[in-house]
C-alpha cells in the first residue's frame, strides 16, 4: 500500500502534527474526544461502572496503547461494547445501578479476556498470524456475535419500556443520523441520540438532578477518578462467562486495525505489526479492568473522523487520549451524564444490541462463509443454540476443588465451535495480511469502516 494513493481532490493527506499548527491539533483532538465520547460513556451507563473512570481509562489505555506501538497507529482505544453481555451476567444493573463486589468480579474477567489478547499476540510472533487466525475462522466468530447480541435485548426492551417516548425519541435520532447524517453527524449518532431526547427529557421534567447538587454542595470540584470498590477481583465463574468474548473482540481489533491501514495507506498489520496492536490494546484493557473500568477497545468513530479530515497523525489521537483525561477529574460532569434517564439507554440499547447481531451476520457475509457446506453449518448451528439455549437454564454449574464454577451460554458456545473447528475436516478460511480488509466486526453504530475504504 503507498501513501500516494491517498490523493483526493487534489488534497495530501497528513500524517504528521508537524504539518500542522499547535491550534488546528488541539481541534482535531478535541474532535476526536467527541467522536468517542457517547460510546465510551454509554459503557458505563448501561453496566453501573463510574463514567469517571471510563474516561480516565479510556485515554490512559490510548496512550498506553500508542506507547506499545511506537507512536504509529492512530487508533483510539474507548469502552467496548461487546462485553456488556459478561458484565449483565456476572453483574446485573438495575436502573443503572450494580453491585460494585459483582461488578469487580467482572473486571476480574476482563483482565483474563486482556490476557487472551496477550496469548495471541505471543502466538502469532512464534507462529506466524496465518497459522494462529485458521483456529477462529468467522464461521466461529460471526455466530458467537450474533449470540451476544440476542442474548442482550430482552434488557434493552425492559429499560425502553420505562418511557416509550424518550425510548422512541433516541432511537429515531440514531436511525436519522446514521442513514442521513453527513460528515461528523454521521459519525456521532449515540452522542446526538441521547442529547436529543435528553431534552425532551428536562422539557417533560423528568430528569433528578439531586445527585449533581450533591457534589456541588461537597465541594467536589476535581478529584482522581479511582474507586478501590470496583477494583477488579477474580472469581471463576466471571472469568469462564467473560473471557471467551475475546474471540469477538479480538476479531473487531483486527477489523478495526484493517479499516485504518486501508483509510492511511499504511499496512499496520505488517508494521508495526498485529502482535503489537494486539499486546497494546490487551495491556490497555487489562489496566482499566484492574482499576475499575471497563474493557477497553478500538474505535471505528475515530476511524471515520481519519476519513473525514484525512489527517492521519497519531499525535492528534493522543492530544484526544489527553482530553479523555482532563474530563475525567471533574465528578459534576459524569454526575451530569449519570442522570440520563434509563429509558434512553434502553432505547440508544435497543439499536446498539440489534447491531451487535447484525454485525455478526456482516462478519458471515463480507467473509464469504458457505453455509451450504455440512461442517459450517453444524458449528453455526451448535454455537447459536448452545449460547441461546444454555443461557436461557443459566448455564452449566459443576464445582471442582470445593470451588463452584459457572459456564454460560457464550461460554460453551465459543468452547464448542473451537472444538468443532478444530476437529471437522474441510478448513478453507484463510487469513490475508497484505492489503488488510475489514473483518466485518465493529461494535460502533456507525459504518465508518466501509467509507475508510471509498477515501482511497
Amino acid at each position: 500500500m503507498n501513501s500516494d494513493k491517498n490523493t483526493r481532490l487534489g488534497e495530501e493527506a497528513i500524517y504528521s502534527l508537524k504539518q500542522i499548527s499547535k491550534p488546528q491539533a488541539l481541534l482535531l483532538g478535541l474532535q476526536h474526544t467527541f467522536a468517542m465520547f457517547g460510546a465510551t460513556v454509554l459503557v458505563p451507563l448501561i453496566t453501573g461502572l463510574p463514567i469517571s473512570t471510563s474516561l480516565l481509562m479510556a485515554g490512559l489505555g490510548t496512550l498506553l496503547f500508542h506507547l506499545i506501538t511506537g507512536g504509529t497507529v492512530p487508533i483510539f482505544l474507548g469502552s467496548s461494547f461487546a462485553f456488556l453481555g459478561g458484565y449483565a451476567a456476572v453483574a446485573p444493573a438495575v436502573d443503572g445501578v450494580a453491585d460494585p463486589a459483582l461488578l469487580a468480579k467482572a473486571n476480574g474477567g476482563i483482565i483474563v479476556a486482556g490476557a487472551v489478547y496477550l496469548v495471541l499476540a505471543g502466538l502469532i510472533r512464534l507462529f506466524g498470524v496465518i497459522r494462529v487466525m485458521r483456529f477462529f475462522p468467522p464461521v466461529v466468530t460471526g455466530p458467537i456475535i450474533i449470540s451476544i447480541g440476542l442474548i442482550l435485548a430482552p434488557g434493552a426492551i425492559v429499560n425502553a419500556s420505562e418511557n416509550w417516548l424518550l425510548a422512541i425519541i433516541s432511537v429515531v435520532i440514531i436511525i436519522v443520523c446514521n442513514i442521513w447524517g453527513k460528515g461528523m453527524i454521521k459519525i456521532i449518532p449515540i452522542v446526538l441520540g441521547i442529547v436529543g431526547s435528553y431534552l425532551v427529557a428536562l422539557v417533560t421534567n423528568v430528569i433528578d438532578f439531586s445527585s449533581v447538587k450533591q457534589v456541588i454542595s461537597d465541594g467536589r470540584i476535581i478529584e482522581l477518578p479511582i474507586y478501590k470498590e470496583y477494583f477488579a477481583t477474580f472469581d471463576l465463574s466471571a472469568i469462564f462467562t467473560i473471557a471467551p468474548i475475546a474471540l469477538a473482540t479480538i476479531m473487531e481489533h483486527i477489523g478495526d486495525v484493517s479499516a485504518v491501514s486501508a483509510t492511511t495507506g499504511i499496512n499496520y498489520i505488517s508494521n508495526p505489526g498485529l502482535d503489537r496492536t494486539l499486546t497494546g490494546d490487551g495491556l490497555a484493557t487489562m489496566l482499566s479492568a484492574a482499576f475499575g473500568g471497563p474493557a477497553n477497545t478500538s474505535y471505528g468513530e475515530n476511524t471515520g473522523v481519519l476519513a473525514l479530515t484525512r489527517i492521519y497523525a497519531p499525535g492528534v489521537v493522543r492530544i484526544a487520549a489527553v482530553f479523555a483525561v482532563i474530563l475525567s477529574i471533574f465528578p459534576v460532569f459524569s454526575e451530569i451524564i449519570r442522570t440520563v434517564p434509563v429509558a434512553i439507554i434502553g432505547g440508544v440499547s435497543l439499536i446498539l444490541y440489534g447491531t451487535i447481531s447484525a454485525i455478526g451476520v456482516r462478519n458471515l457475509v463480507e467473509n464469504q462463509v458457505d453455509l451450504t457446506k455440512s461442517r459450517n453449518l453444524i458449528i453455526a448451528a451448535v454455537i447459536l443454540t448452545s449460547a441461546l439455549g444454555f443461557n436461557t437454564v443459566g448455564g452449566i454449574t459443576f464445582v471442582i476443588a470445593g470451588q463452584s464454577i459457572n459456564l454460560s451460554g457464550i461460554a460453551i458456545a465459543s468452547l464448542a465451535g473451537i472444538i468443532l473447528n478444530a476437529v471437522l475436516p474441510g478448513k478453507d478460511y484463510e487469513f490475508k495480511t497484505e492489503n488488510p480488509e475489514p473483518t466485518g466486526v465493529d461494535f460502533s453504530t456507525t459504518d465508518t469502516t466501509k467509507e475508510g475504504k471509498h477515501t482511497k
